[in-house]
């Protein structure tokens, strides 16, 4: 039978004491952001100190603005001593994930993601679920915790993107938690988040993606070669998804001796996240949802695979790949 959101607040509860510190890791965007500030909250008055620690380079416009409007303390994890820590949570996201999360014995796991099989004492994982934010929402109510404005608008973000607008596949228990939000959000400072959507450096990516995009059979891709950010990746794939006709985006880049591919199609089609790990997922990490995946494999697995320095020959070979798959 199925724990009621009481019985697994009183279980997350029952993890901690007083004396503890926490450590909380993400991979920031606005689901996890929301969604770490959201379990602060509800153990503010359990544990003496919790840090929020994030595992990615944070560039894109919405989520800096969303960082800088909500005030949320977040550190980068190589300037965390995580020996100061007793107790480590994951949320809108898994182990297996990102390489920074390996080698930790997380207390809590709490995600929305496919489940991986990850073990702690604590997991709940629910990847019918539009976002994480959701989740998290839930606990706060049955804390009886009244959100802030600053909160329940990260929150009420989270949820906005991570159903991509209610676009993608959701319970009622998304667009439950999303009307309870809206009676807290701060309107306008959501509304000054969602406008951010590019920095002056992604201008030169846009250009470099409108010459070298290639339309096939309602697709369109485009390899941007070496990027100052990865971010910049998602921001076309999500520009590439406005355009008429177009079912399927796949854009791709190399940051940090990595290739980055990140897929979005229109929720109708194939699986996206299932597509990448069958095409990738051999060769580094791939995964996602039905309509919007990323994949990221180390240079070193492409040497005698294919021409990676070839900025023809490499968008060939992915393409050449996802068909095989499709």
């Amino acid at each position: 039978m199925a724990l009621s959101a009481s019985e697994k607040l009183r279980r997350l509860l029952g993890l901690f004491s007083r004396e503890d510190r926490l450590l909380i890791l993400i991979n920031a965007d606005p689901d996890a952001i929301a969604s770490a500030m959201a379990l602060k909250r509800i153990l503010w008055r359990q544990v003496s100190a919790t840090t929020i620690a994030h595992v990615n380079t944070i560039t894109l416009p919405d989520n800096l603005a969303m960082i800088r409007l909500v005030k949320v303390d977040l550190v980068p994890i190589n300037k965390v001593d995580q020996g100061q820590f007793t107790r480590f949570a994951i949320l809108d996201s898994q182990p297996s994930h990102h390489q920074d999360f390996a080698g930790i014995n997380f207390d809590v796991i709490i995600d929305h993601h496919p489940d991986t099989a990850a073990n702690a004492p604590f997991t709940d994982i629910r990847p019918d679920y539009g976002a994480t934010s959701t989740i998290m929402t839930q606990y706060l109510r049955a804390t009886k915790i009244k959100p802030s404005a600053k909160l329940a608008t990260a929150l009420f973000y989270g949820i906005k993107t991570d159903t991509m607008n209610f676009q993608r596949k959701v319970l009622i228990e998304d667009v439950n938690a999303f009307q309870f939000l809206f009676r807290h959000v701060n309107v306008h400072m959501a509304q000054k988040i969602e406008q951010a959507e590019m920095t002056l450096d992604f201008l030169k990516y846009y250009r470099i993606a409108l010459e070298r995009m290639r339309v096939r059979k309602h697709r369109i891709h485009a390899y941007l070669g070496p990027v100052t950010n990865p971010d910049v990746c998602v921001s076309i794939a999500d520009f590439f998804m406005k355009i008429h006709d177009i079912a399927w985006a796949v854009v791709s880049g190399i940051y940090q001796r990595r290739l980055i591919i990140i897929v979005r199609n229109d929720g109708i089609r194939k699986d996206a996240g299932k597509l990448l790990q069958q095409s990738f997922g051999q060769m580094g990490t791939a995964g996602g949802h039905k309509a919007m995946a990323r994949a990221e494999i180390p240079i070193e697995n492409l040497e005698g695979v294919v021409q990676y320095r070839d900025d023809k020959a490499l968008p060939r070979w992915i393409i050449r790949r996802l068909d095989r798959r499709k």
